[in-house]
């Protein structure tokens, strides 16, 4: 009987080796495609790398606080791209929406042809407070040195704008008129949500009627070594986004003298960093939605070894990926709603027992995940009667519908990108940030996060950081990457 058993067992280990090799061997990969002679109609690259030096320059710096924006750089940074372009402002209809946000409409030759939008956003994050000295570069300086363009906002995000019009400039140039009408939509505040800029936009087209066949937002990137066992780059296209949630915890007692102490773990100080230790120890559950298993299914042909054998057969190897996936940072964040603990606040001095302390916790939601349910975990972990569960000042918002990767709009992307940078791997993938497209949801029928800049693990730590910057052959190539999918998508 024994022997029978172990018999079965053999069996059916061998059965699961044969299936995976040959899932695996399946799963051979393609030939990838190689990029295109460069586009040098009437590309004058220094002149663009000029144009991109000067816009940096503006210090478009955006803040929660409206009233504490300085209009100055968002005037400045706009009266260089009416006097640089002068076909796109004779051209395209040009509105203000809200404060300082821009729409651009280059009307269609066919009215009956589905429109669709491009955006990027003018305003770039702050500064820290003594940081400006430890910058290589002056971050507001536009300065190009050794290949590239330095400062504040070369990546994040106005590579894409001075792009965007390099690519419709040279398309005036050349007399290319669109069957399709295309809106640009150039937020001025999407570092802190884009309620004031995008959101309106938004809003104005819904109220116009109009409806977009698919929006392209900033978003991913293509990632060279970022991902373990797969030797070539990988173009990720974001068709979904993360939602967040802020949620601010408090605990209250008697205020008193510290030379008289309440029991341990009774103090306002006590009671909430022992519901936030609990928080922090009971994370949402992690999870492969079909979404991020799309995008390992995609590149496991590509990929070498053993991963390659995982990503083939997932209905094999879930419950290894997932474990796999959460335990880096990075990846973990495509498993689950990830909890941070970012805000604490209390007391005032060192002898003063205070009697409420404040904390903040964020979550990035995971499509599939809501705020209720979010919250219901939280409740469930901490003891209500000791401490409150209160709303912040951010408002909720949740994670955005998953996009097609089988649409029209998704197919021009992802030629643009083989035909600009030839040998990458193109793959849907989950955004984990926030962009201003997600206000978009309810007049687009897809909408897309990708910006055509090549990254590695090294170069990533910039964005947001220290030393910003962008190449300038880069840059060339995303001018060409918008220039291919305006003249392509637009017909």
């Amino acid at each position: 009987m024994l022997k029978r058993a172990l018999l079965a067992v053999v069996g059916v280990v061998v059965l699961l080796a044969v299936a995976v090799a040959i899932n695996t061997l399946r799963q051979s990969p393609g030939p990838l495609p190689h990029a295109l002679p460069a586009i040098e109609v009437g590309l004058d690259l220094e002149a663009a790398v000029g144009s991109l030096a000067k816009a940096v320059q503006a210090r478009t710096v955006t803040v929660a606080n409206e009233a504490e924006v300085d209009d100055a750089p968002f005037v400045e940074l706009q009266q260089h791209l009416e006097t640089q372009y002068p076909r796109i402002h004779q051209t395209l209809k040009h509105e203000l929406v809200g404060r300082r946000a821009m729409l651009l409409t280059w009307p269609g030759s066919d009215p009956s042809a589905g429109p669709f939008a491009l955006m990027a956003h003018q305003d770039v994050v702050p500064i820290g407070a003594g940081a400006e000295a430890v910058w290589s570069h002056a971050p507001f300086g536009g300065e190009i040195d050794g290949g590239f363009v330095w400062g504040r906002g070369t990546w994040d995000d106005k590579s894409n704008l001075i792009a965007q019009f390099e690519a419709v400039e040279l398309l005036l140039k050349a007399g290319f008129v669109p069957k399709r009408t295309i809106y640009f939509i150039f937020g001025d505040d999407e570092e802190v949500g884009g309620f004031r800029g995008a959101k309106r936009v938004a809003t104005l087209l819904a109220e116009r009627k109009v409806r977009l066949e698919f929006v392209l937002d900033e978003g991913m990137l293509i990632a060279d070594g970022m991902l373990p066992g797969l030797p070539v780059p990988a173009a990720l296209i974001g068709v979904s986004e993360k939602g967040m949630l802020s949620i601010e915890l408090s605990a209250k007692t008697n205020a008193g003298h510290s030379s008289m102490p309440p029991p341990p773990g009774e103090s306002a100080i006590a009671k909430l960093s022992d519901a936030l230790v609990r928080v922090d120890a009971h994370p949402q559950p992690a999870r492969l939605e079909p979404l991020v298993s799309e995008m390992l299914s995609t590149v496991a042909p590509y990929m070498t070894g053993m991963q390659r054998a995982a990503l083939s057969n997932q209905w094999l190897f879930s419950p290894v990926l997932v474990s796999m996936l959460a335990k880096r940072p990075s990846s973990n964040a495509m498993v689950r709603t990830t909890t941070a603990l970012t805000v604490f606040h209390s007391g005032n001095k060192d002898n003063v027992l205070p009697d409420r302390a404040t904390a903040t916790v964020n979550f990035r939601l995971l499509p599939g995940d809501t705020t209720p349910k979010v919250l219901e975990r939280v409740r469930s972990v901490i003891d209500t009667s000791r401490v409150e569960i209160e709303s912040s000042a951010y408002e909720p918002i949740e994670a955005s519908p998953v996009s097609s990767s089988k649409s029209a709009g998704y197919a021009a992307i992802s030629s643009a990108i083989t035909q600009t940078f030839g040998e990458v791997v193109v793959a849907p993938a989950l955004m984990l940030g926030g962009t201003d497209a997600r206000h978009f949801s309810g007049v687009a029928d897809d909408i897309y996060r990708f910006s055509p800049i090549r990254s590695n693990p090294k170069e990533l730590e910039r964005f947001h950081g220290i030393d910003e910057r962008v190449s300038i052959d880069n840059f060339g190539d995303m001018i060409r990457f918008y220039h291919r999918l305006l003249r392509a998508t637009a017909q």
